[in-house]
């Protein structure tokens, strides 16, 4: 692997984690970095399927529309958490996949 130039202040930032005592060297101060680099691109892809999920929800035709504020507010208080069937607006009984939260 070829070797790496750290800007002044990337060196700097390294030293100052391995005398406080976070890191015992350098090489632990970069491998951390990189673990949340790749942990942060994790997160970015998974937004990124969630969005193209909505995109094909919209082209297939599965939307709701409300009238109002006041109207989705209460449709989303009504909701169950964790069901498996959505009620439409319109009393209209309609499949949605079950989504579990998740940290991002």
């Amino acid at each position: 692997m070829p070797e790496i130039q750290l800007a002044a202040e990337d060196r700097r930032f390294i030293e100052e984690q391995v005398e406080a005592g976070i890191y015992r060297n350098a090489d632990e101060a970069v491998a951390a970095g990189l673990r949340l680099l790749g942990s942060k691109e994790g997160k970015l892809q998974e937004l990124r399927a969630f969005i193209q999920e909505g995109i094909d929800d919209v082209e297939a035709g599965r939307v709701m529309s409300f009238e109002s504020e006041a109207e989705l507010t209460a449709y989303i208080l009504r909701m169950p958490e964790d069901s498996e069937d959505a009620t439409t607006p319109t009393g209209a009984d309609q499949k949605r996949p079950s989504r579990s939260p998740r940290a991002l």
